[in-house]
């Protein structure tokens, strides 16, 4: 059996970071990919490459590599290192749990390997320099550590976003199209990294994008949750979860006030003196409204239920005055502010 070096197949060194070894591992993988490269050793770079960054990718098994020491060296005839004398690796060896990677990494791996097929965790604390006795010893030493380790915090499927409505989707649009985007576990290689996957380019995490169309609930509320079930991130076990669209109601047109609306409209200085009728557009049409003679800026109109829906029933429209002065004025309109000016003087 052959030891191979794996930082060298990857050209990194041996103080290498995750980063490092992951970006050259990509590179690699993209120019002896046998889709891409047609050499004919393409493909058993690619293996090679694959088996490198099996090990180094993973920090346990990084750690058990790590163990063998820097005195082995490419090429050389592997036989069973100092401390490791008491474990038997035939159990392993070739063994079809390690993906069909060497006889050497089955031979170190293999146990590790068995064991996430099997849902168990990889044995990632290395072994002691006395070694050990028999593989019970290995595997009730193991299962203790097993044993003490804490369970991981599963990862929740559901998403939580934010929807912008306006008054006129609230009012006028019962059905709501949001585009969703959300990063999930890769369901061509289901997170394994094994091998180029070129749905994640071998990160094991996909990004997913997808407009969901829903209905907007009446009397809606903002910072209310709509719930979109089964519309949320998948596992590899098929189990879905749930979008969460989180209300916020932005409209440039209107203030609220829980079910009134509030529209401001400009008058200019003569029509709120004079009173005037001005048509204005509301989130129900087009409609006109008659301002009675000395309407003062804030001052408001209420128009019935012609605001939001509510549980109590629908709220009103409420024109607020906004008093303007045009930016140009005529000579004869300046003259006559100088005149109204001497009046009330």
């Amino acid at each position: 059996m052959k030891y191979k070096d794996y930082y060298e197949t990857l050209g990194v060194s041996r103080s290498a970071t995750q980063q490092e070894i992951k970006s050259a591992f990509r590179k690699l993988a993209r120019k002896f990919h046998p889709d891409v490269n047609k050499s004919s050793d393409a493909q058993e770079k690619f293996k090679d490459i694959n088996e490198a960054y099996e090990v180094l990718g993973d920090e346990s098994k990084r750690k058990r590599y790590d163990q063998l020491g820097s005195a082995w060296s490419q090429g050389a005839d592997f036989n069973v290192p100092p401390g490791f004398e008491g474990f038997n690796f035939s159990n392993f060896a070739g063994a079809q749990s390690a993906g069909g990677f060497s006889d050497f990494f089955s031979a170190i791996f293999g146990d590790m390997m068995s064991s996430q097929m099997s849902g168990g965790r990889g044995f990632n604390q290395g072994f002691s320099s006395s070694g050990f006795s028999d593989f019970s010893q290995f595997s009730q030493g193991a299962q203790r550590r097993s044993q003490q380790q804490k369970p991981q915090k599963e990862e929740s499927l559901d998403i939580i976003q934010n929807v912008n409505l306006t008054i006129d989707d609230i009012i006028n649009t019962p059905k709501k199209t949001v585009t969703i985007t959300a990063f999930q576990q890769c369901s061509s290689c289901h997170g394994s990294r094994q091998g180029f996957c070129s749905n994640c380019s071998g990160t094991g995490i996909e990004r997913v994008t997808k407009n969901i169309t829903f209905q907007v609930p009446k009397s809606v509320k903002d910072g209310q949750k709509i719930r979109l079930k089964g519309e949320g991130k998948k596992d590899a076990y098929g189990r879905i979860g749930d979008v969460y669209l989180t209300v916020k109601i932005q409209d440039k047109e209107y203030e609220i006030d829980g079910a009134n609306i509030i529209k401001d409209i400009e008058l200019l200085p003569y029509e709120a003196v004079l009173g005037c009728e001005k048509q204005i557009k509301t989130p129900s049409g087009n409609i006109k409204i008659k301002f009675p003679a000395g309407m003062s800026s804030g001052k408001k109109l209420r128009i019935k239920e012609m605001g939001l829906p509510s549980k109590e029933g629908k709220g009103n429209l409420e024109a607020k005055v906004k008093i303007v002065i045009p930016s140009e004025l005529s000579k004869e309109a300046l003259e006559l502010y100088e005149k109204l000016k001497k009046i009330n003087s």
